[in-house]
């Protein structure tokens, strides 16, 4: 399974996130594989060990693939998360109060930002929550 985590503004202009994983299903050769996603463009960016990145709402409905560094992404309500290299950030959050983010290892974070084309559906699938035991 491949991790993503869902970034988005809810009706009170705050960001919220939760965990789950891109859908895939039984192809050839015994591969995984996700469902197409239409998606505009794909551009790289590289970012030195120790970054930081202050309040900020994504540009566009966007995937975020990181390639490598570690990242702790925080909401104005104080709820971290972290993302690794293999993750997949769906980054949901173009208004309100946005995130900010700061790399957390020695690596420098190198990612791939997929533009989604609006509208694209993406195999996104929320963990389900546990049940609190009585």
């Amino acid at each position: 399974m491949i991790r993503c985590v869902r970034l988005w503004t809810g009706d009170d202009n705050n960001s919220y996130f939760e965990e789950g994983t891109i859908e895939l299903e039984p192809g050839q050769r015994g591969d995984w594989l996700s469902s197409k996603v239409d998606v505009t463009t794909i551009s790289f960016q590289e970012t030195g060990a120790g970054g930081t990145f202050a309040w900020h709402t994504a540009p566009v409905r966007q995937l975020v693939i990181t390639l490598s560094g570690t990242l702790d992404f925080q909401t104005r309500a104080g709820k971290h998360f972290l993302i690794h290299p293999g993750n997949v950030l769906l980054a949901e959050d173009t208004a309100g109060s946005g995130h900010s983010w700061k790399l957390t290892d020695d690596s420098s974070w190198r990612r791939a930002y997929v533009v989604l084309r609006p509208g694209a559906a993406v195999p996104f699938r929320a963990r389900k929550a546990q049940a609190i035991p009585a």
